[in-house]
C-alpha cells in the first residue's frame, strides 16, 4: 500500500465538514475552521455570482480575525467545492473568484478536476476530485489531481457504492496523493478506523446537517436527529445522479420512496436560480444518521469527535501489535 506525504496544514482532527448543497455556508465553514477541522461549501450554494464573492470575502476575513483571536489554537483551512459538469455555465466565473480568494483546497465534483487545476495550482492550492469508483479515480489522477475524495457507500446526497475500506485500499495501490474518504462516518471511532485504513482525511456531511451553524431548515435538522438508517433510500430520480434521501422528506413532497420516478437528465447550472430547482425541497442524509441525537454547535460536535477519536487511538495502542 502506498501512503501520501503529510498534509500541508495542521488540524485538530483529520475531518472535513463536507460541502453540502443548501446546507453549508459561511457560518458553518467558519465554525468548522475555528474548531480545527476543514470547513467546506459548494459554490452553487451562493447564487447569483455576486453572493459567492460576498461569501468568500466573509470567510477569508473571518479566518483572518480567528487567527488573531485564537493565536494558540489550530485554525483549519477552508475549501470550495466546484461543480465541473459540462452543464455548469457559471464555472469560469467561479474560477475567477477562486483565483482571487485562494481557498487552500478546491474539491471538484460531477466532472473532471482538469478545469480547476491550472488556476488552483497557480496560487499553491490543492485540487481534490470527488470520485465514486476506481475508474474515475484513475482519470482524476491522470488529470493531475492532488487528492481524491472517495465518496463511498453510506454517504448522503450524491452517494457512492463501494465500501470505504475497499475503496481506500484499491486507490492506495496506485496513488500516493491525499485521500479523503466518506460514507456513513458520524463519530470519532469511525474517523480513527478510516485513518487506520489509509485515508488522510474523513468527509463528514450528515453529522453537520443538524448543527446550529448550518443553513438547513429546523424541520430538516429534526428529521435527521429522529432518523435511522432504515429511513433512507438511494435514488437517481431527483437529480439524475444516485443520491441518498430521507424517505419522510420524499413523502412530504408527494413522492413514493418505493416507486421513485425515472432519472431526469443531469443539469447542474449554477447560473440558474435555486428556486427553480424541484429538488431544493427534498432532503438528503447518509447512513450515519443514527449516531446523531441532538442539534448543537459545531464546536461541541468537534469536541465529542476528538474525545471519541482519542479513545479509539488509545484502544488501538493497547491491542497486541504483531
Amino acid at each position: 500500500m502506498t501512503m501520501s506525504r503529510p498534509l500541508p496544514f495542521k488540524l485538530r482532527l483529520p475531518v472535513v465538514a463536507a460541502p453540502m448543497f443548501l446546507i453549508s455556508g459561511p457560518a458553518l465553514v467558519l465554525a468548522a475552521c475555528r474548531a480545527g477541522i476543514v470547513g467546506a461549501f459548494p459554490t452553487p450554494n451562493a447564487r447569483p455570482i455576486e453572493v459567492l464573492g460576498d461569501w468568500m470575502h466573509e470567510i477569508t476575513e473571518g479566518l483572518a480575525r480567528a487567527r488573531d483571536e485564537q493565536s494558540a489554537a489550530t485554525i483549519g483551512p477552508w475549501c470550495a467545492n466546484l461543480v465541473t459538469h459540462s452543464s455548469n455555465t457559471r464555472l469560469p466565473q467561479d474560477l475567477e473568484l477562486i483565483a482571487r480568494y485562494k481557498p487552500p483546497i478546491v474539491v471538484t465534483a460531477l466532472g473532471s478536476p482538469k478545469p480547476a487545476i491550472e488556476v488552483v495550482h497557480g496560487y499553491g492550492g490543492l485540487v481534490f476530485a470527488d470520485v465514486i469508483n476506481v475508474t474515475l479515480a484513475k482519470k482524476a489522477v491522470a488529470a493531475g489531481a492532488d487528492g481524491l475524495a472517495c465518496v463511498s457507500a453510506g454517504a448522503g446526497g450524491h452517494t457512492g457504492f463501494l465500501s470505504p475500506f475497499a475503496f481506500v485500499s484499491a486507490v492506495r495501490e496506485f496513488f500516493d496523493g491525499y485521500v479523503v474518504t466518506g460514507g456513513g462516518i458520524s463519530d470519532g471511532w469511525g474517523v480513527a478506523g478510516a485513518i487506520a485504513s489509509g485515508a488522510d482525511l474523513v468527509y463528514m456531511g450528515t453529522r453537520f446537517i443538524p448543527v446550529e451553524e448550518s443553513m438547513a431548515h429546523d424541520d430538516y435538522k429534526r428529521m435527521v436527529v429522529d432518523a435511522t438508517v432504515d429511513d433512507l433510500v438511494v435514488s437517481a430520480g431527483i437529480t439524475g445522479t444516485p443520491a441518498s434521501w430521507l424517505k419522510a422528506s420524499l413523502r412530504a413532497n408527494g413522492l413514493d420512496p418505493d416507486n421513485m420516478p425515472a432519472a431526469p437528465q443531469r443539469h447542474y447550472d449554477s447560473s440558474q436560480s435555486i428556486a427553480a430547482k424541484k429538488w431544493k425541497d427534498v432532503w438528503a442524509a447518509g447512513q450515519g444518521v443514527g449516531a446523531i441525537k441532538t442539534v448543537e454547535p459545531v464546536a461541541v460536535v468537534v469536541d465529542r469527535l476528538a474525545q471519541e477519536y482519542g479513545a479509539a487511538a488509545r484502544r488501538f495502542a493497547e491491542l497486541p501489535h504483531g
